[in-house]
């Protein structure tokens, strides 16, 4: 059932509206900063979305809040009206490179992959990808992330008895499957480490994302030129070897870039904020240490439906002018749909605003949706559930090490949203004789 537009829901699209000049040949990589009153789906405080999302919702589902370098902003933040817009590959297009301006650019400077391309490019890749990512082939590799979570929870031990989640838990974990996964040569992890640092950070506007999202093709399309000669035993080799010829470096290069894309950064964001909700919810922490499959699964489908890190799905835009329940979108415009306003809709969730595993059956957007859904959802679940169970087994009193909040490091303007430290203790302190 749509909802209707109140005067109010007017009112407040007003109120985001942007006062400015407008470019007729859009550049996103010359915006040094998004305008302060288009950032709100982005903010979170802690790891609640700020409330104006939330109002944003309630007055009107779909939004318009403004324009940047001359383009109309539409903000999606109902459940039903987002589902909509996901599976919709008609009237919208995830094809970027119109925002890319005029000047030459390198093969890395490009825009591609899974989520930034339409059929039948998109078509052709994901083809690519998926039998990498069936369940028969995923589960060959449940001895390997088995023994790299043992090897991160070995590591936590030996520098205890506090330590940094975020960095020997969280990005350890996720950082050596997708190496491991794709074929990263040893000797050269650490400056792949790097480069995925400044990927999604928005706060110096597109600019800044688009150097560091380059930077990190260029390395990887120069991985696959390596792996040409002499293929490794990842999937970047075993696609060379089985399908190299039908495609070119820059394409490999891209949809391997996707791949650590899609799954790097949102798992090292989910293990770490799912330990920093998890000690604040003993009860479910202690189903992940002692419970069954079926009831492992609840606490990390409601972590994922809670969390979501990926705030705003690839940005989608209208193939032609049409009514997006009653809100009037101009051809060209850009759709945002923003996730975790999805996720949060009372519409659907029994007690959106609470980690509750009595949400745990909602259907939730942590993966997209449609098309363009995450092709490697179930490898994040297979990570997930061994990295946290086996957390809640090792370190069964885990706690935080801090009450000052400003430790945490909660980052800002982020579209992957999380913390960047989390100082915890492993055990209870002993007590006293």
């Amino acid at each position: 059932m749509t909802r209707p537009l109140t005067e109010r829901a007017r009112k407040l699209a007003l109120q985001f509206a942007m006062r400015g000049k407008e470019s007729p040949i859009p550049d996103i990589t010359t915006l040094r900063k998004i305008p302060e009153h288009l950032t709100f789906p982005l903010r979170r405080d802690g790891v609640d979305p700020v409330p104006l999302l939330a109002e944003s919702r309630e007055q009107a589902p779909v939004t318009k809040l403004g324009s940047v370098l001359g383009l109309d902003i539409v903000l999606v933040t109902g459940h039903a009206e987002s589902k909509h817009v996901l599976a919709d590959k008609n009237a919208y297009s995830n094809d970027m490179r119109h925002l890319l301006g005029t000047r030459k650019r390198t093969d890395a400077e490009g825009i591609g992959g899974l989520g930034m391309t339409d059929p039948p490019d998109h078509t052709k890749l994901r083809g690519l990808l998926t039998p990498e990512f069936t369940m028969r082939r995923l589960g060959r590799l449940n001895e390997m992330i088995d023994r790299i979570v043992t090897d991160a929870l070995d590591d936590m031990e030996a520098h205890g008895p506090e330590v940094d989640l975020v960095q020997r838990f969280g990005f350890e974990i996720p950082f050596r499957v997708i190496c491991e996964l794709l074929g990263m040569p040893e000797d050269v992890r650490d400056e792949f480490h790097k480069l995925g640092m400044a990927r999604f950070d928005l706060s110096e506007g597109g600019a800044g994302a688009f150097g560091a999202a380059t930077e990190t093709r260029t390395f990887l399309i120069e991985q696959v030129r390596q792996q040409r000669a002499n293929p490794g035993d990842g999937m970047i080799g075993e696609i060379i070897r089985t399908k190299g010829a039908e495609y070119d470096d820059v394409e490999l290069g891209g949809l391997a870039d996707g791949v650590f894309l899609g799954g790097y950064e949102t798992s090292a964001s989910m293990l770490s904020m799912g330990a920093y909700v998890l000690m604040q919810n003993p009860e479910a922490y202690e189903i992940l240490r002692s419970g069954d499959r079926a009831e492992v699964d609840k606490v990390v489908e409601e972590l994922l439906r809670y969390l979501c890190p990926v705030q705003i799905a690839f940005p989608r835009f209208a193939r032609e002018d049409h009514d997006l329940f009653g809100v009037p979108v101009k051809k060209g415009a850009v759709v945002l749909v923003s996730l975790t306003g999805a996720n949060r809709d009372p519409a659907v969730v029994p007690r959106p605003e609470q980690f509750d595993l009595r949400n745990a059956d909602t259907m939730h957007f942590a993966f997209g949706h449609g098309m363009h859904r995450c092709v490697g959802a179930e490898l994040a679940r297979m990570e997930l559930r061994a990295a946290l169970t086996g957390l809640a087994r090792r370190f069964p009193d885990l706690s935080m090490a801090t009450d000052d909040p400003g430790e945490l490091g909660w980052r800002d303007l982020s579209v992957v949203y999380s913390l960047d430290r989390l100082p915890v203790r492993l055990a209870k302190d002993p007590v006293p004789a």
